[in-house]
């Protein structure tokens, strides 16, 4: 297995995370290809074209090259991208006409309707990451539509191998799609270390530049969402028995409520009266997060459901402890009591109260960072890499999954 096409429709790996529709899947495809081209295997990364100036093809390095695909208005909203995935099929089948491939690698739901058909028109093996499902949003509060949680069901159905970033996520595709388990290959995500590690906090703030000097400093990344939870975070903050904290909160608003949500979020700092303990930063690039994450005293991560959890490895790997909620791969991420702390239900009381118990003890806050960073030793990417060229190679060497939808 030498050569792979990813399809990345609704966000491409060379825009930055944590603001729009970039996340946690655009730091997964940008490290994962690097680290597979690195390993010698030759990747195409097809992206919906979201500038009209972008060129056709760019190449980032050896084996690592993006496809920019014309599929609807640029400026089309992610809520509306299903409409283009037709186009989208077709610019890709078009390019792999003359640039094939053995295998192919769908990221999201929409990726993986393309996937689906470009398996059947050319008789290649389908390998699928959702990053998240529908149906596991829709039961944390967040509504989708019928249609995705369907097409959801078909890809399953028909895919060679599905990824799960984590165990939950392999039982949640049992028990919501009915996904065969031996089709399943748990695969985490990985952390770069040469960016993500310990470093001085002191240094950090000064980098910064945010006026933090030796307050506690709670920190939130991620896209300003509901999802997400910031309004958790701001209620936690109200909660503490510290009232010297400050919340960094670094990220830009996504989806047709962000703007909304944001609005929302400083209605509720002003009401609890801690909006002038509050720093909003926009979204950063990807290896500048380390510096925040070393600023921090500790890491909020409130989300509704995460099927991994990025922010959370990186904050260990930097050595920040993490209180988090938990859900999906949050629960393998982060061990209670030894690396941070775990909260159900979203509890902003709760967060509260394990913020106070690390600001108030530094030597548990030292025995919990030291627990984060040797949880973040077993995540690579280039370990994530290796056991995905497995995968690629089994499904590309077995007859292809008959489609249970045909």
């Amino acid at each position: 297995m030498q050569r792979l096409g990813v399809l990345s429709l609704h966000t491409s790996p060379l825009v930055q995370p944590g603001s729009g529709d970039g996340g946690g899947m655009n730091v997964y495809v940008r490290e994962l290809v690097g680290s597979l081209a690195q390993a010698g295997v030759d990747c195409q990364v097809y992206t919906r074209r979201h500038h009209p100036d972008l060129p056709d093809v760019v190449d980032i390095e050896p084996g690592f090259r993006v496809v920019h695909v014309d599929a609807g208005d640029p400026d089309l909203a992610k809520e509306s991208l299903v409409d283009t995935v037709g186009d989208f099929t077709k610019g890709v089948l078009g390019h792999l006409e003359d640039h094939p491939v053995d295998a192919v690698h769908a990221n999201y739901w929409l990726s993986g309707v393309a996937g689906h058909t470009i398996k059947h028109e050319l008789d290649l093996p389908l390998v699928s990451t959702f990053h998240t499902l529908g149906a596991v949003k829709s039961l944390a509060g967040d509504p989708e539509p019928a249609h995705r949680i369907q097409a959801e069901r078909e890809i399953i159905g028909c895919s060679d191998a599905i990824l799960a970033n984590a165990s939950a996520e392999a039982v949640e595709l049992v028990q919501h799609y009915d996904a065969d388990a031996a089709r399943i290959e748990i695969v985490p995500p990985g952390v770069d270390h040469a960016f993500f590690s310990p470093g001085d906090r002191a240094g950090a703030r000064v980098a910064l530049d945010l006026d933090l000097g030796d307050r506690p400093v709670l920190l939130f990344v991620g896209r300003i969402q509901p999802l997400k939870g910031l309004d958790v975070a701001v209620r936690a903050l109200a909660s503490m028995e510290r009232d010297d904290a400050v919340l960094v909160a670094v990220g830009g608003t996504s989806g047709p409520t962000g703007d909304a949500h944001l609005a929302e979020v400083m209605e509720l700092a002003d009401e609890l009266r801690v909006a002038d303990r509050i720093r909003f930063v926009p979204a950063q690039p990807h290896h500048l997060l380390s510096t925040f994450y070393r600023a921090a005293d500790l890491v909020l991560v409130p989300s509704r459901s995460e099927s991994f959890g990025l922010v959370a490895l990186e904050a260990a790997a930097c050595g920040t402890p993490v209180v988090a909620t938990s859900v999906g791969g949050l629960r393998t991420l982060v061990r209670h009591g030894s690396s941070g702390f775990l909260v159900p239900e979203r509890d902003a009381e709760r967060f509260a109260v394990h913020a106070d118990a690390v600001l108030a003890d530094p030597d548990l806050a030292a025995h919990l960072g030291a627990g984060g960073v040797r949880v973040a030793r077993d995540f690579t990417w280039s370990t994530t890499a290796a056991r995905l060229r497995r995968v690629y190679q089994d499904v590309a060497a077995r007859s292809l999954v008959l489609c249970r939808a045909a």
